[in-house]
This record gives C-alpha cells, structure tokens and sequence, in this order.
C-alpha cells in the first residue's frame, strides 16, 4: 500500500491531498504534514489587514475535515525531508517514512534580503495570517493618526497581484472613513512597468492599473530597489530601462506594506539535486524532481525561471488556478507510479486571477499563465470585488467538504476552454 506524504496543508496542499486520497482509494494512505494546526485562505490577508474580515472568518482546524476522508494529519511541521532514505523528519524529532513525498508547503518569506524589511522590522506583510492580524492591528492605530502610505514589492519579489490589491483595498477604506486627504500614498514596485505582474504584462494591465492608480492619487515608482528600511522612512533607487542607475529616493512613511522575496522552504534546504539555488524544488514536466523521481512539487516552492530579463530583478508568479492544475497533474502521476506506470500528465498552468480594489476589482485569464499565451485577457469592474468575495466562500467550503474541484466546476470552465490538464499531444518547457 503506497503511502503519500504531503507537506503542507494550505492552497496547494489541502487539494492535493484530497484529490489523491479519491484516486488512490483502498491501494494506499494519505498523511498530510501541516505547519500547525490551521488552513487559512491566503487570499483573504488583505481584508484581514484593514479590519474587513477577522482571522476565524479565513481559518479553520484542517484535521477534522481530513479526518472525515481518511487522510492523516501531524501539525508538528517538517525540518528536514531526508530524499535518500524516503522519511521526513518532523519538528517534534519524529521520522515518517513515504513511498511518494509531495512537497506544496508554500515559500519562505525573505525578509533578510532588505534590511528593515518586514513584521519584525518597520513595514507589514501580508503573506501569511499571523502578518495580517498584526498589519491590522498596526492599522487601526495608522487610522487614528494617519500619514503617508508606502505599499509595493521589494526587488525579486514574484507574488505582484496582492500588492496592488492591498493599496486599492487601504484606498478605499481610507476614503470610507473620510481621511483619504491626509494619506499621500506611494506604489514602490521592482516591476519594469505598471502592470507587469511578473508576466511581461496581461492583456492590458498596464494601462488599466496605470488609470486606477491615477484614479486613486496613488503615485509610482518602478524598476525600484530598495535600499533599507529605517522607522519612518525607506531609501529606494530607481533604474532606468538599460538597468543604469537613474534617481535616489527617500520616502516617508507612517504606514508601510512591502512584499519580500520568496525562496524556497527550509525543509528541502541543502539537498544536492533537489533544489535551484533560491531552494526552490526542481520539477520536470511531470510535476516530479528530476533526482528524487518519488518526490513531487506543487505551487510556490516550484522552481520555475521570470518569464524575461528585467532591469531589477522579478520572479514569475504562481496564481490560484495554476497551482490547482500542478495539483490535479501531480495527483495522477504518483497515481501512476504507485501502479508501476510512467506519468503522462502534464498541467496547462493556466491562470485565473480575481484582483479585488476595494469596491471594485481587475480580473485576468492568461492561458497559459507563462507566455507566449493562447488566451490574454484582462477586465475591470464592480462584478469583479463580488465575485471574489463569493470565491472566498465558495473555496473555503470546498476544502471543509473535501472536494476539489466540484463537477459543475469541472464543466463551465472546461466550457470555457480552461483546463488543468494538457492534451496529450502538447508539450510543455521543463522548469528549471
């Protein structure tokens, strides 16, 4: 009987283990390995930074829901995965041993790399709840003595979308409560352009994001590095196109949220073969390191290369849609391998992306999410922030029910021509 090890229990992993625990059936067993005890919906931080939903609103105990399919679960989180003898090692110092290890534990969050960066230095972060707890606490004191805003993403950073979200959405709360006067507010971002989103653009982001941040009176830096961090003020050089150096900027601020980098976890740290040398995992087209055949990969801790050469360097992003495609292909092949079979599936990586603004809100569809694309599109509107509210709802049910991907779900969008899978005739670029 194969047992399936996954580590991780959030957007990636609570899905995987799922989908695989009805493909398996009686012919093996699920454990899933989370960092604590709690699923949280990551994309609901932003609303939990400003006070518009409490942390019980996007959090649940993961073990009673995966309990109900069979599915093992240890809280204790993973400090070292041991590739050649197929055990992991837990933070309590137990060893679990697998036949098939899949790795979906989300990035480390680099705040190191920018001194001053970060919840335990001088700017939030939205990256994980315990942050947007905090930024909202910090908030809620900001509100009552505001000053200038300074929001964006530091060089290297890959997750864009988010960033924008969280300056539309302290925009529009600000103007609720009638202080949006006082507030100058700042986009500091390491992208090319407006809109790049770590994509080379989609549809036209650039111009859309451009006009609602001119709508908004929030101003713009790009191609921005930041320099440090001190209390109340961030030091950021800006380049020009050629990478050349072109203007110092020193910028106040009373309230500062600045995405960091992402590298990989540090559960996978220092395993020759395994890893890039961001410590991100190495997949083939299958999902499946290229050393550690037994070993798969899922969502942000993927290796995968930007999708161009950028003045200051971007990471490429790993959207909603994209991970749950990586999940449904590795599903099928460690199904596969555990019959003694080559894997065949290959995930489309395509995108789907609901951007909430505040009272209105940006939507993207890139298939594939990589370039060169079959599908670009990008829209705008007031149905956009509804209907990411109704996905909050909608995905958080989803993982308490225990269904991935639901079959009128399946349908409309396979309706629509978005696909997890590749057909069999396609190829896709092995991640490097």
């Amino acid at each position: 009987m194969a047992h399936v090890v996954v580590i991780g229990a959030g957007i990636g992993g609570m899905p995987m283990a799922y989908e695989m625990r009805e493909k398996l059936g009686a012919a093996g067993r699920v454990t899933v390995i989370g960092n604590g005890p709690n699923f949280h919906f990551v994309p609901s931080n932003p609303w939990v930074a400003v006070g518009w939903r409490k942390r019980e609103d996007i959090e649940f105990a993961a073990a009673p829901f995966l309990d109900k399919h069979g599915i093992a679960f240890n809280p204790a989180g993973v400090k070292h995965v041991h590739a050649q003898r197929n055990q992991v090692e837990l933070n309590d110092g137990a060893m679990l041993d697998y036949d098939y290890l899949v790795v979906a534990t989300g990035p480390k969050l680099a705040f190191d790399e920018v001194d001053g960066l970060g919840p335990n230095a001088y700017t939030q972060s939205i990256c994980h709840v315990d942050h947007a707890v905090r930024a909202g606490e910090q908030w809620s004191r900001f509100v009552a003595d505001p000053g200038p805003i300074v929001v964006g993403a530091v060089q290297g950073a890959s997750c864009f979308g988010p960033a924008y979200e969280f300056a539309f959405i302290m925009e529009t709360d600000l103007r609720r409560r009638k202080i949006r006067d006082r507030v100058p507010m700042t986009f500091v971002t390491a992208e090319p352009y407006i809109g790049h989103l770590g994509l080379g653009g989609v549809g036209d982001s650039k111009g859309m994001l451009e006009a609602a941040l001119r709508e908004k009176h929030i101003k713009w830096i790009c191609n921005a590095k930041v320099d440090r961090i001190e209390a109340d003020k961030m030091f950021v050089t800006e380049f020009d196109e050629s990478g050349k150096e072109k203007k110092k900027h020193e910028l106040p601020f009373k309230y500062s949220m600045m995405l960091p980098a992402f590298k990989g976890p540090d559960a996978v740290a220092g395993i020759e073969g395994m890893i890039n040398p961001r410590g991100f995992v190495l997949i083939d087209e299958f999902q499946r390191n290229p050393k550690y055949k037994n070993i798969y990969a899922v969502g942000v801790c993927v290796a995968i290369p930007p999708v161009e050469v950028t003045p200051v360097p971007t990471g490429t992003p790993k959207t909603g849609y994209m991970i749950e495609s990586m999940v449904t292909a590795a599903v099928a092949n460690v199904a596969a391998a555990a019959q003694g079979k080559d894997p065949t599936e290959r995930a489309t990586w395509n995108a789907i992306c609901l951007a909430d603004m505040g009272d209105t809100g940006i939507a993207f569809v890139a298939l594939p999410q990589i370039p060169p694309r079959n599908v670009n599109w990008f829209a705008e509107g007031k149905w956009v922030h509804l209907a990411k509210v109704a996905f909050e709802k909608y995905f958080i049910r989803k993982m308490k029910k225990g269904t991935s991907e639901p079959i009128y779900e399946k349908y409309v969008l396979s309706a629509l021509g978005i696909k997890k899978l590749r057909d069999g005739h396609q190829t896709t670029a092995t991640p490097r």
